[in-house]
């Protein structure tokens, strides 16, 4: 095939059109990391580059969506003035109307009297997710994936009103077809029950699950729909929330989806849910309404009813997403290790810092703190560990200590702060769950529940290999540039 020196001028001069717009557009709402691997990509390859970046190059929700997201506005507000009524002791100096800004220092004659931490803690989480932190909860840490599926059923099998369930993987196999058959039961007992899949995480029993949901009765929903001509929508952008709600009353928060626990062969999941009852199970059905009414505009509530005070539990909700201005856990997740005093403790399944994250750990552990992350040894997504894995020697170097849990794939994702907060919730510590993935976070107050977390976390420690710097700088060369390639590439995901 010849071709013409015209053409050739052409794509030549095209290249170059491609290369210099892009350096305008690319760093527009991208961190620093993502815009130099997208510039690079697009330097070599611009005409691939481009239509790579088309398809998953910009992290925001398209027109519609926001549209439809700040007509939300006045159904957060009044559900977060309902919980206001009851915010927590901690954290009454943030009860003000969520849009306000936090107050700053007051000042007390010629001294500076300076918020608690539990009041900035609970004021920066108020400005991230719109929720305050409410008191009068009951905490159930659950971590045995059969018996927290056991316990839902149940839940669900006792439910009088309505059953919700938003999730990323719904299974048709043995575990997800407990949950189906405690569906039907509801339904036909007349129990109002609304499903919210992801098809992409669900996709490997995509067809299966949809026939199965079908013969329930309940009123079931795909959440960021794949669609040949969907407007706008990144197809990798997910919601990757797990929200289980029976009535108005039971409410499970967590990293758990309905699937077997060894659904992938010769790997089991490990997980941590948080079962909660009283005020802040209102937060989480805002949220699913939320979601609901994204995806079909039909508001399935018009506000929601508070449970009574059944604890002593603060719990607070940070739902996070590309709707959200700031990349809320992160921004969480940073604060918290800059005002550490003593300890802090991060488990994940998949660990792609950024800079911002890197810095907040390192001097975090210059102050005289002690930073632990706990990541699984056995991992299911190998470009990811490859990524990760390139992050180790500069962390370690820094004197965060990394720990490889053994024996199962650790996938809970939860993280505490001096014995005085935790947080159990559905993000990882990665460029994903920071600004591309729908994620929801709870952040438990509580020394009897923080410390229970505490306490699974010590048990992960303990099955656990500590990594050493001079050892693992004498892994393979061959590794080392497998996981520098990974390192480069991971920004553009």
């Amino acid at each position: 095939m010849v071709i013409s020196p015209g053409f050739d001028a052409f794509y030549t001069t095209s290249e170059w059109v491609i290369r210099l717009a892009m350096v305008a557009a690319v760093p527009l709402r991208r961190t620093p990391q993502a815009a130099r691997s997208w510039l690079l990509l697009i330097f070599f390859l611009p005409v691939p580059g481009l239509i790579l970046y088309s398809v998953i190059g910009r992290p925001r929700s398209p027109a519609w969506r926001a549209v439809r997201f700040s007509r939300l506005e006045p159904f957060f507000s009044a559900t977060a003035a309902q919980l206001a009524a009851l915010a927590a002791p901690d954290a009454t100096s943030v009860s003000g109307p969520a849009s306000g800004p936090v107050s700053g220092p007051a000042i007390d004659g010629d001294k500076t009297r300076l918020p608690m931490r539990g009041d900035a803690t609970a004021g920066l989480v108020r400005q991230l997710g719109g929720f305050p932190a409410t008191g009068g909860n009951a905490v159930e840490l659950c971590t045995d994936y059969d018996a927290t599926i056991d316990r839902m059923v149940a839940d669900i099998d006792a439910a009088r009103q309505q059953v919700r369930l938003l999730v990323y993987i719904f299974s048709d196999d043995a575990t997800g077809m407990k949950v189906v058959d405690a569906l039907r039961r509801a339904v036909a007992r007349g129990v109002a029950c609304h499903v919210l899949f992801d098809p992409v995480g669900s996709n490997a029993w995509l067809s299966g699950i949809r026939t199965k949901l079908a013969t329930t009765g309940a009123i079931v929903q795909e959440s960021l729909p794949m669609r040949l001509f969907h407007s706008g929508t990144r197809r990798d952008m997910r919601n990757h929330r797990k929200l289980f709600l029976i009535d108005d009353d039971i409410g499970y928060i967590g990293s758990q989806n309905l699937v077997d626990k060894s659904f992938r062969p010769g790997v089991s999941n490990e997980e941590m849910v948080v079962r909660v009852t009283g005020p802040a199970v209102a937060a989480m059905q805002a949220i699913f309404v939320a979601d609901w009414f994204l995806e079909t505009e039909v508001m399935i509530d018009r506000d929601v009813t508070v449970p009574q005070a059944v604890g002593t539990t603060t719990v607070q909700l940070l739902p996070s997403g590309a709707s959200y201005p700031l990349e809320g856990f992160e921004t969480l997740l940073v604060w918290a290790i800059h005002n550490a005093r003593r300890r802090v403790i991060i488990t994940t399944p998949y660990l792609i810092p950024d800079e911002v994250l890197l810095n907040a750990m390192r001097t975090a552990v210059l102050r005289g703190v002690t930073v632990d992350v706990i990541v699984s040894q056995i991992v299911d997504m190998w470009f990811v560990r490859l990524a990760q894995r390139s992050y180790y020697e500069e962390l370690l170097g820094g004197g965060i200590n990394i720990y490889h849990y053994t024996g199962y794939l650790l996938h809970a994702k939860n993280v505490s702060i001096d014995s005085d907060f935790a947080v159990v919730g559905s993000s990882n510590v990665d460029a994903r769950s920071f600004t591309l993935n729908e994620e929801v976070n709870a952040i438990l107050r509580n020394g009897a529940i923080v410390a229970e977390v505490e306490a699974a976390q010590q048990q992960a420690l303990a099955n656990s290999e500590r990594l050493v710097l001079a050892q693992w700088r004498k892994r393979p060369f061959a590794a080392k540039v497998m996981e520098g390639i990974a390192r480069m590439v991971s920004p553009l995901l």
